[in-house]
């Protein structure tokens, strides 16, 4: 007797291949059959008029420390997706070295500032009680309700070998033979792969640049050789370029990265905006080079707009313009009297505009900022309204309007940026650019900067938008950029396809209604601190491994996912 039975789907199998009617058959956590199924089951459903698809793939999250607390990944998995990938930018929370137990602590306090995570989340949520990397991957088996799996961080390899030496030192001979051992082993218990980071605006809990920023070009190589000695393993890095535009020796060093592995690279995320044309094809250079040389690179892109929120107050991404951080980092009352300064205010605008800030430069359009949450008598009725209007109201300029509402509220204001790049040009530009062979949907950093911005509901947002909005890409199209396209990249086995013998991860959804609302703020996670959070629409069922995890926006309870580990769960993706 089968498992489950869905009856009369409409079924898109994740190949883009055109869509057909049929029964789908559950059994013992595999799809058993697709067609006209007559075989009895222990559970059935009518889904006539709904549609059932693979189980979403986000390839680039920051789940490691929240599904601790949170098997079950919310809201990804509200929003139909069944596996993620996590240890990304160099950032994971093992190993840790047992000889310096206070490297537990370092480690939270970095991943609050360069991730936003909640510190007391990290503190109480999460057991801290493993050193090696297996011990880890340990510690999550059995507890999830999403398949997981994860790349080893390079700032925690040179936390354990290096100590405080990480930040500013290099390694002897005998250190790098010990990260070298380190990151073996954590491949050897499954991890899948390096990640690290090289971006300037990456910084620890005291401010100062993490330990992968100090790694020069033969360490990184020596690390990514490494990585070709397993099987089913990728790399992933960041470097400052990643923003804006890769300088030469950037496209060196990735280049020179997945070549030495023969894995596949991925980084995170092309912005495509068509004010910005030159963008897309100088990051996709590196693509081209990449295959000339044996290896493959892959851009990782957003199909969604999502908005962030920013404040004068906390650590947000006008910290990272250039010039701005010494500032919004002194005392409040201080603060306020600097950003009330106009020679201070014009020096920050000048900064803002610089060729130096990149892709921040987005962020200095104050005029297009809408107020959010406010807090004092004198901001009453400002909330949802756009600054350029008060300005002009005011008689002022935009950032100085700004600044003084924010000073009202001693610096607490939430503020939205609107985004610049919401026009016809830049839409059709992400539409040619999603056909490109190296660059992949996702980027959502689910897990990070949780009260600042919610990128994990991305697939139904983008799926709502292919049925019923600009109708960039078809249903069949969109499904497979969810679906397929990741799992080949980490060369996940047996997932990301509807297919006779594959795992059932599985979503069924309401063609008619998939969406997502709209980001807003809850208090639920513990020490009752903040994140943003988004629920899903349209999605009627979701299934990991064959068992129920999600129907009709609830979870069930169940935690059928499985921690993947390389090699066993991921086979190799060769590139060449």
């Amino acid at each position: 007797m089968l498992d489950h039975l869905i009856k009369g789907a409409t079924i898109v199998d994740g190949t883009g291949a055109p869509a057909y009617q049929a029964d789908l058959a559950v059994h013992q956590g595999r799809i058993a059959a697709v067609g006209r199924i007559t075989e009895p089951a222990r559970t059935a459903e009518d889904a006539h008029g709904l549609v059932l698809a693979p189980g979403f793939v986000d390839p680039h999250t920051h789940y490691d420390a929240q599904l601790f607390w949170d098997p079950y990944a919310t809201p990804s998995m509200h929003h139909g997706v069944t596996t993620v990938a996590g240890g990304n930018c160099g950032f994971t929370l093992a190993p840790l070295n047992p000889d310096r137990p206070g490297d537990a602590d370092y480690t939270r306090r970095m991943l609050s500032r360069v991730e936003g995570m909640s510190l007391a989340a990290l503190e109480q949520g999460a057991p801290w009680n493993w050193s090696g990397f297996g011990e880890y991957l340990d510690a999550l088996d059995g507890r999830t309700a999403v398949n997981a799996g994860f790349m080893v961080g390079h700032c925690a390899l040179r936390r354990h070998v290096m100590g405080p030496d990480a930040i500013g030192g290099q390694p002897t001979d005998a250190q790098l033979d010990t990260m070298l051992r380190l990151l073996h082993e954590a491949m050897d218990a499954g991890a899948w792969g390096l990640s690290t980071t090289q971006s300037s605006t990456h910084a620890d809990g005291d401010g100062e640049p993490v330990a992968s920023r100090h790694a020069r070009p033969a360490e990184l190589l020596a690390l990514s050789r490494a990585v070709a000695d397993h099987e089913g393993t990728q790399l992933e890095a960041i470097v400052a370029g990643c923003l804006d535009r890769f300088a030469d020796e950037e496209i060196d060093l990735l280049v020179g990265m997945t070549a030495a592995a023969g894995r596949p690279l991925n980084w995170n995320v092309l912005t495509i905006d068509s004010a910005v044309p030159e963008r897309v094809p100088r990051q996709l250079e590196a693509s081209e080079r990449a295959r000339r040389a044996g290896g493959r690179i892959v851009a990782l892109t957003m199909p969604i707009l999502t908005p962030m929120n920013m404040s004068l107050r906390t650590f947000c991404a006008l910290n990272l313009i250039p010039g701005w951080g010494d500032i919004l980092a002194l005392p409040v009352p201080e603060r306020i009297a600097r950003l009330r300064d106009p020679a201070v205010r014009e020096e920050m605008l000048r900064h803002a505009a610089s060729e130096e800030a990149g892709v921040f430069r987005r962020l200095a359009d104050f005029a297009r900022y809408v107020i959010g949450d406010t807090y004092s008598a004198a901001n009453a009725g400002l909330s949802g309204r756009v600054v350029g209007d008060i300005a002009a109201e005011r008689g002022l300029d935009p950032f100085h309007c700004l600044v003084e509402i924010c000073a009202e509220d001693e610096l607490r204001t939430v503020l939205w940026p609107m985004p610049t790049d919401n026009d016809p040009e830049s839409w059709a530009l992400r539409q040619r650019t999603w056909q490109h062979e190296d660059v992949l949907l996702g980027g959502s950093d689910a897990g990070a900067h949780l009260d600042r911005m919610c990128g994990a509901p991305y697939t139904t947002r983008f799926l709502g938008d292919c049925l019923r909005g600009r109708k960039l890409v078809g249903l069949e199209a969109a499904v497979r950029m969810l679906t397929d396209d990741p799992a080949r990249l980490f060369g996940l086995r047996d997932r990301g396809r509807i297919a006779v013998g594959h795992h059932a991860d599985l979503v069924l959804f309401d063609p008619e209604r998939i969406d997502a609302g709209p980001a807003t703020l809850v208090h639920d996670l513990p020490g009752d601190s903040p994140r943003l959070d988004s629920r899903a629409a349209g999605i009627v069922s979701v299934r990991v491994n064959g068992v129920e995890t999600v129907r009709d926006g609830t979870v069930t309870g169940a935690v059928p996912g499985t921690v993947l580990r390389s090699g066993r769960d991921t086979g190799t993706v060769r590139t060449r």
